[in-house]
């Protein structure tokens, strides 16, 4: 968890914070307690395991055979994913040993991860805020794209602006899906926090993903409240875990009042808290 292992009793004070998070909702609404909110949990995403697969077979094929010329990886849980999915055809040693024949690049940490637990090295780490952007930009540096063969590890949605700068430069890409994102199985949850949203009875949102926010803002249009939250949140604290996020959220027509320095979960949390308190006042006065 990251934090500084210390209760922050001003922080929110004590205010109601949404979050959209899923598969770290427990971590989440830690953190927000130990800086002084109320979480309100409102997970937006499910990862589905994509049953047939064959787009994660051929890429497993090919990889064994040397034909890609770089693999991008966006994800750890996309990564561990594909493991899984690729396994008839090729075992974990040798898809590390396949990967260290090639060009491999890493979004963040957590995929970096999972290729050291495989004993993989040699990749390479894009650096923060890890968006598409520096993906791209990474690449590009190290050597000319014009006909590379680039598959990519996809992260439960086509990453088209990647895709597009890619191609662009003259790369042939290929997606690789992984899993997919689907609303929850229980939105219960989450209409019940954008009503609260709505009704003004919490005036702090917590975005971390495009996913969250898209899903988010369908789930407000089927309850007719989209206007009513997106209303509320120009008069509270709209909080993006980085600039991919962000662009989700303008889309919506609202514009973040933060990022954290740092795209991880707990400088989002430390940093919103800290800026909540005079954000809400600026806005009230």
């Amino acid at each position: 968890m990251e934090n500084d292992g210390t209760t922050d009793t001003r922080g929110f004070g004590g205010r109601a914070v949404v979050t959209f998070e899923s598969r770290r909702s427990m971590e989440m609404a830690s953190l927000i307690e130990r800086h002084g909110g109320v979480a309100v949990s409102a997970p937006a995403l499910r990862e589905l395991k994509i049953d047939d697969n064959p787009s994660a077979r051929a890429f497993a094929r090919a990889l064994a055979a040397d034909e890609w010329d770089v693999v991008v990886l966006l994800t750890g849980v996309g990564t561990r994913a594909l493991l899984d999915e690729i396994a008839p055809e090729l075992d974990r040693a040798a898809f590390a040993a396949a990967l260290a024949r090639t060009t491999t690049i890493v979004r963040g940490p957590k995929p970096a991860q999972v290729l050291r637990e495989l004993g993989v090295a040699g990749f390479i780490t894009v650096p923060e805020p890890n968006t598409w952007r520096e993906v791209a930009a990474t690449l590009q540096a190290r050597r000319a794209l014009t006909g590379l063969r680039v598959a990519v590890q996809e992260h439960g949605a086509p990453s088209l602006e990647l895709y597009q700068a890619l191609t662009h430069a003259g790369a042939l890409v290929t997606p690789v899906a992984a899993y997919k994102w689907a609303l929850p199985e229980d939105t219960g949850p989450l209409r019940r926090a954008l009503h609260d949203l709505a009704k003004g009875r919490a005036r702090i949102a917590l975005f971390t993903s495009r996913s969250q926010v898209e899903h988010a803002f369908a789930i407000a249009a089927e309850e007719q409240i989209a206007d009513a939250v997106k209303g509320t949140l120009r008069r509270g604290v709209v909080a993006s875990i980085g600039p991919v996020c962000t662009e989700a959220l303008l889309a919506e027509g609202l514009t973040p009042d933060l990022e954290p320095t740092h795209a991880k979960m707990g400088h989002l949390v430390k940093e919103s808290a800290a800026k909540a308190p005079s954000i809400l006042a600026s806005k009230d006065g």
